[in-house]
Formats: C-alpha cells, sequence, structure tokens
C-alpha cells in the first residue's frame, strides 16, 4: 500500500518522487523534494535544523544558509511567504513546521493517475483519493460549524448579559426573567449567527483551499444568509419578549460585513498565537461593527435602543448605557461604540473559536 499526501491544490507522492499542482508535475530537486516530504509527514509538529541536516543532508557539513535556500525554494514553490505563511512556518532559531491541512492518501495504483477533485473529471478517476478529500473536506467544515457555534454562542451571552442589566433589568426594576429571557436570546443568535460563519469559513476545504482570501469570502456568505434568516426570527422573538419588534434590525448587510471580518481575522491569525487571533479577531470584527453603524446598519444595541425609541412604555431604557459615551439618550455615538464593541466581542471569540478548531485538526491529522 502506498502513501500520498494531499494539501491545498498539491499531491505530493514520495514514493514516484513527485509533486504535482492540480496535476502538472513541479519541478523540484531532489534534496528539497526530501526537505518537503519530511515537512509534509511531520505535518504541525516542529521539525528542527539539525533533523533536516541528518535526514535531509544525511549529515554532510552544510551551513544553515543552504537550509535557508531550501525552505525559501519550497516556499516560492508553494507561492508561500514567509511573513504570512499558508504551508510553512518558521519556528525562529529551532527549524520550520508544515502547517497547511494535510490529508493522507494510501492506495495500491500510482498516484500519477490521480486528479485534483476540482477538475471535475469522470467518476472512474482514482475514487479512493477523491472520497478521502471529500471526507475530510466534510469534517472539516462541521468542525468549523461547532467551533463557531461554541464562539458565536459564548459571545452572544455574555453581550445579552451586559445589555440586560444595562437595560432591561435597570428599566424593570430589577426584571431578573427579562434579563434571562435576552441573554439566552441573545446567546441563540450568536450561536446560529457563529455556526453559519463558521461553516462558510470551513467550505473553503472543498475548494482544497486553506484559509485565505476564500475565507473572507465564506465568511460573508454565511453572515449574510444568516443575517437574513435571524432578522427574521429575531423579530419574532422581539416581539414574544416585549410585544413588539424593531422596525429597524441587524440583518443581512450586517452579517455579511462581520462574516468577511471573521473570515479575514482567521487568515490573518493562522499560524500564530492564540493572543494574536484574539487581537486580530476584535480589531477586525470591531472596526466592521463601526462601519456598519456609520453606514446606517444595526447590531444587537442599535437594535434594543430603537425598540425603546418605538415603544416608550415598554420595559427596556438604553439611556443609561448612553451616559457611558456621554449622549443623554442613544444617539449616533452610542450606536457606533456599542456595535463596535459587539463586534470586537464577537470576532475575538469566534477567530479564537476558529483558529483553535483547525489547530487541532492539523494535530489530530498528523500521521502517527
Amino acid at each position: 500500500m502506498r502513501a500520498a499526501y494531499r494539501f491545498d491544490r498539491f499531491l505530493l507522492d514520495p514514493e514516484n518522487r513527485r509533486l504535482t499542482e492540480d496535476g502538472r508535475a513541479l519541478d523540484l530537486s531532489g534534496r528539497y523534494l526530501d526537505a518537503l516530504v519530511l515537512l509534509v509527514s511531520e505535518q504541525g509538529r516542529l521539525v528542527t535544523k539539525a533533523r533536516f541536516l541528518d535526514e535531509v543532508w544525511k549529515g554532510a557539513p552544510v551551513t544553515d544558509e543552504a537550509l535557508t535556500q531550501c525552505v525559501r525554494s519550497l516556499r516560492m514553490t508553494l507561492g508561500d511567504q514567509a511573513s504570512r505563511p499558508m504551508f510553512i512556518e518558521t519556528a525562529p532559531r529551532h527549524g520550520y513546521r508544515f502547517i497547511a491541512l494535510v490529508t493522507r492518501i494510501e492506495a495500491d495504483y500510482p498516484f500519477t493517475s490521480l486528479v485534483p477533485v476540482s477538475h471535475g473529471r469522470g467518476s472512474n478517476d482514482a475514487p479512493s483519493a477523491r472520497q478521502a478529500v471529500q471526507s475530510s473536506a466534510v469534517e472539516q467544515t462541521v468542525a468549523m460549524g461547532r467551533a463557531g457555534l461554541i464562539g458565536g454562542g459564548a459571545a452572544g451571552l455574555v453581550g445579552g448579559v451586559a445589555y440586560g442589566f444595562a437595560g432591561v433589568a435597570d428599566a424593570a426594576g430589577g426584571a431578573a426573567s427579562g434579563l434571562l429571557v435576552l441573554a439566552a436570546l441573545t446567546a441563540v443568535i450568536g450561536m446560529i449567527g457563529g455556526a453559519a460563519v463558521g461553516l462558510g469559513v470551513g467550505a473553503t476545504a472543498w475548494l482544497g483551499r486553506q484559509p485565505g482570501p476564500w475565507s473572507i469570502l465564506g465568511g460573508a456568505c454565511g453572515g449574510l444568509i444568516v443575517g437574513a434568516v435571524t432578522r427574521l426570527a429575531g423579530m419574532d422573538a422581539f416581539t414574544l419578549l416585549f410585544g413588539a419588534a424593531p422596525e429597524a434590525m441587524t440583518g443581512a448587510g450586517e452579517g455579511a460585513l462581520l462574516g468577511a471580518a471573521i473570515g479575514a481575522g482567521v487568515w490573518v491569525a493562522q499560524g500564530r498565537r492564540r493572543r494574536i487571533a484574539v487581537l486580530t479577531g476584535a480589531a477586525f470584527t470591531g472596526a466592521a461593527g463601526v462601519i456598519a453603524a456609520l453606514m446606517g446598519g444595526r447590531l444587537m444595541g442599535g437594535s434594543l435602543a430603537a425598540l425603546a425609541a418605538q415603544f416608550p412604555d415598554a420595559q427596556l431604557s438604553m439611556d443609561h448605557l448612553a451616559h457611558l459615551f456621554g449622549e443623554t439618550t442613544f444617539g449616533p455615538l452610542s450606536q457606533m461604540a456599542t456595535a463596535g464593541l459587539e463586534g470586537a466581542l464577537f470576532g475575538a471569540a469566534m477567530v479564537l473559536a476558529l483558529s483553535l478548531e483547525r489547530a487541532r485538526s492539523l494535530t489530530a491529522a498528523t500521521p502517527p
């Protein structure tokens, strides 16, 4: 039984000494191919400089510059960048690790006959390989959706409790039930939105792509769809909770903008520390929230304020929150500030959850 490795649009066949991109053979020297095989076979794990010298150069006396040039050449072949790695990540002064998602394919026929799934060739072309890639894509998409559900739900719960104390509980004279219902509502909305964006980002696996510009598109599509659905469901939920729903409420446009920002955050944060992932998600999605408010959109805070203004007799007031931003009532500044904070909270939780899931999948998929 022979083994090959598929990652992104590449197929690496160690036994046949071939690296192909979308079925096209790439020119790579034997030693550099050995280095790539070592990196890919140890996917997600650090390969030290000493190990490269022992297993690739076979103990031959070479300088560190030879290894540096080897990795530089591999990056050029793969279209990778050291500053924003999608395949080969540098561990300064220690070595390198292969960070892309790898699918190990085993078969008893030559891998040179394998055709990339994206080519749409006949169903008789390497069915086992295609099934392996499709199975991996399904698993990755579902896992990212699950991670998004958790991250979005956590952010929604925190945001709902905060808004509950700021508006519902105070206005209702300590109505704990209203606070709990609002917290549950925002948690459910966050879970739905997070799952949809996570599925959108994870769906890039079907294209054989690692997180990149496709993540932005996937996140935007997921946010667009769920934003429209959530608007309808949210208006019904507000009606049940407060007896009325705001005329202006977050919807498809805001969802698409936040989803795109989360996709961009996942792209930028890949391969970096958790703290960077959290800060990246908060910065990108916080900015998206402010932009949405400037364009006339509303997130949860704006929707609650619109409901309070529309129905003054409702047990809801956002004025105390507006005072924190120097306004007597919930005006444009309060709306931008709360939208930015909402976006930052949601983005930080989502990018962290999706980045952790991606790291987990890389570790789990590493060949033994």
